[in-house]
């Protein structure tokens, strides 16, 4: 039996697209904790269900039967979200965004809201 190296449980992103937006903004760095343990009104990392290798960052709207409602803070960017691809099942949640950490000294703050 081989041994696993452990798997690091922070992750580190930048946002490309505008979908979050007041909250988060393209060139945004976001450390994040992989869990699936997220609550309604959380930022969340998730692979798309129809693009294998896609990461999204959505906020986590509401828990279903089949998983999580992640919607998109800027509706108006013709953001991707569960209004155009449905309930995200469990095991797609990667991560929870902790903080973004940069540009620092944004006015933006260090926390995207939750």
């Amino acid at each position: 039996m081989r041994a696993r190296p452990k798997r690091w449980p922070f992750l580190r992103v930048t946002v490309e697209e505008r979908s979050m937006e007041p909250a988060l903004h393209p060139g945004d760095w976001l450390l994040a904790w992989r869990t699936r343990r997220v609550r309604a009104g959380q930022l969340v990392l998730a692979w798309h269900p129809d693009r294998p290798g896609f990461l999204l960052v959505k906020r986590a709207a509401w828990r279903e039967a089949g998983g999580w409602w992640l919607a998109s803070d800027n509706a108006a960017a013709g953001a991707v979200d569960s209004a155009r691809f449905g309930v995200v099942p469990e095991e797609k949640i990667v991560a929870r965004v902790l903080l973004r950490y940069w540009p620092l000294g944004s006015p933006r703050g260090g926390r995207p809201p939750r």
